[in-house]
């Protein structure tokens, strides 16, 4: 049971995550650090050995040094970066990883285009008094935490942690 409090953590930091990032455009610190030792806990709590837990840190590394490299060139914010590394602590080298970048990534381009519209689009929505967060119409930036948040959550059935959950309740 321990083990699904700890899983709860991990969508409950992702909705807020994206709510923030929506409303302020910002990703809190303290919820990425929340999320790598959710992952630490929630594998150590699963009897994950050093062994897993260190390629759930690999990932975490790898997906790190990427983002790094993407928020130095000036196209990642350094929240989505932290986030998304802490995200990958959940994953592991294996191919829930990928399915969640994969899934990340092609919802961020269709958040994009759905901003970029709704930004076009501003006045008309305005007139039409749409409530929409002030921060998503003026600022410069697209609040990835969703697609992060929408990403991770439906690769989450194909994680490890997700399955030793699943076993250890018996289903």
């Amino acid at each position: 049971m321990l083990l699904l409090a700890f899983l709860a953590v991990f969508p409950l930091c992702l909705i807020w995550a994206a709510t923030s990032d929506l409303m302020t455009m910002t990703i809190p610190n303290r919820l990425s650090l929340l999320l790598a030792i959710g992952a630490i806990g929630a594998n150590v709590v699963a009897g994950s050995g050093f062994v897993d837990i260190g390629f759930d840190v690999a990932a975490g590394l790898l997906v790190f040094l990427f983002c790094l490299c993407l928020f130095a060139a000036g196209v990642m914010g350094g929240g989505d970066a932290k986030l998304l590394t802490a995200c990958a602590l959940w994953y592991g080298l294996n191919g829930s990883l990928l399915a969640f970048l994969l899934y990340v990534s092609v919802l961020g381009g269709v958040l994009t285009v759905l901003v970029v519209m709704l930004r076009s689009w501003q006045h008309v929505l305005l007139a039409a008094g749409i409530p929409m967060p002030g921060l998503l119409l003026t600022a410069k930036k697209i609040p990835y935490a969703i697609a992060i948040a929408a990403g991770a959550l439906l690769a989450f059935p194909a994680s490890p942690l997700y399955r030793v959950a699943l076993a250890q309740i018996g289903i």
